[in-house]
């Protein structure tokens, strides 16, 4: 009688390796996302090196200098001290990894379509390197459907089989810059992956790396679908605070006073607030993707698009609210000094992305106002042509704007000294609720 050999598992070797942090990991795309997972990999005990296209990034992690907000620099300079973090612009290094994380940008292109062209090519990079036993998760928000239309193709183009040869999963990034309580270590993640062997070891991984709740979706598509809902779910809702601030502002009505007020429901009321507009790299992108990949299934996304139509035109509001502002004080927006506060998309982080400050400038420069531009967190914004400056904020500087308009509510600003040095403030991130009394004249959004 012959003897019954034993079978092992696929991708037992690989799961060795990770329970027991031999496994060396890769990332790719060393930015907001990518260099604060990069480093908790390190902390967690694994060897891991860091991929990305610009030198730049790969010198400064080498030297162990931080550029991102959410990586505590002492961490850093660490983990490159004792080599458990390296960073390198040769995508040959693949061959050296065992599991590798695509971080890389998904932004939009001008017609409001995905562009995954940052994907793919890092897709077709670790294609040229893959090996078996090796686990590949997608990170990069995208629209549903990515990671087994586009990456498992490219991957399994190579003669090698997702599920035996090779494992993969998606597992959105889940980064909240400057969140001082939830952050990479222990935001609870979502991993889905192709077959159940590519999810339990994608999610071993992960529990091994993280301080948190890992979920198991059945689908690389369930996984790209929550994120998508997670960031369309406040997209809207912050929409629906949008229209009744332009509301409220019609018919005389404080909307911070109606929020703080609906917010005392312990139940079926959730608060969210009004702003100059939507910035950052998720909220106002990734429902366009979702409305891009509805129309494939003849299905258009109404709400969604009407909710992007809503927050998009919210710096044309900041406009009118602050043309006619300074109009009750006999000015007009054409040749008033106006000094805006905040470059960044949200309070206290340097992240200009997306943000609506940006298109707030540009449109007060069209109408041919004096701008100033202070942001304690970028001394220097600079796309395309357009390059602005910080400039430190004065006695002499407040007292000489007609009109100082708070489009980043940042800590460091002291707003009492600020509004008692200055004569008109438009608010539009309510900054200055707690002031009672000062020499400005305050209007909120």
């Amino acid at each position: 009688m012959a003897e019954i050999v034993g079978t092992t598992m696929p991708g037992q070797i690989l799961l060795d390796k990770i329970k027991n942090k031999t496994a060396v990991l890769g990332v790719v795309g060393l930015g907001y996302v990518g260099l604060p997972l990069a480093v908790e990999k390190a902390k967690a005990g694994y060897r891991v090196i860091g991929f990305d296209v610009q030198a730049k990034r790969v010198d400064l992690v080498n030297q162990g200098k931080n550029y991102i907000g959410d990586v505590v620099d002492q961490e850093l300079a660490e983990l490159v001290k004792t080599k458990r973090l390296t960073a390198t612009i040769d995508y040959t290094k693949i061959d050296e990894v065992d599991a590798v994380a695509i971080c890389v940008p998904t932004p939009l292109d001008k017609y409001q379509q995905p562009d995954i062209s940052y994907v793919s090519n890092s897709t077709q990079q670790i294609a040229a390197h893959i090996h078996r036993d090796m686990l590949v998760v997608l990170e990069s928000t995208t629209y549903p459907g990515t990671t087994e239309e586009i990456v498992m193709p490219a991957l399994e183009a190579t003669g090698l089989k997702c599920g035996s040869d090779f494992f993969l999963a998606f597992s959105p990034e889940r980064v909240d810059p400057g969140n001082a309580n939830y952050h990479t270590k222990n935001t609870p993640k979502v991993v889905g992956g192709v077959t159940p062997r590519c999810t339990e070891i994608a999610a071993a991984l992960y529990s091994n790396v993280l301080n948190s709740d890992i979920y198991q979706a059945s689908s690389p598509k369930v996984a790209e679908m929550e994120k998508i809902l997670e960031n369309t779910f406040r997209n809207i809702n912050i929409a629906l605070a949008n229209e009744m601030a332009i509301l409220c502002n019609k018919m005389g009505i404080d909307v911070w006073e109606v929020i703080d007020a609906a917010k005392t429901k312990p139940y079926g009321f959730m608060p969210f607030y009004p702003g100059p507009g939507l910035g950052g790299h998720c909220i106002p992108i990734d429902p366009f993707y979702l409305t891009w990949k509805a129309r494939e299934y003849n299905y258009h996304t109404r709400l969604i698009e009407i909710a992007g139509e809503i927050n998009n035109q919210m710096p044309e509001f900041v406009i009118e609210r602050a043309a006619a502002f300074l109009n009750e004080s006999g000015k007009p927006l054409k040749g008033s000094k106006v000094l805006m506060l905040g470059l960044a998309y949200k309070k206290d982080i340097d992240d200009p992305r997306e943000s609506p400050a940006i298109k707030i400038y540009e449109l007060l420069k069209e109408h041919l106002a004096e701008v100033t531009i202070n942001d304690p967190c970028i001394p220097v914004y600079a796309f395309g042509k357009l390059r602005l400056e910080s400039t430190p904020i004065t006695e002499e500087l407040l007292e000489s704007a007609d009109l100082v308009i708070i489009t980043t509510d940042h800590s460091t600003y002291d707003y009492q000294w600020i509004c008692d040095h200055t004569s008109l403030v438009f608010d539009t991130r309510n900054a200055t609720r707690h002031i009672k009394k000062c020499q400005a004249k305050i209007a909120r959004i």
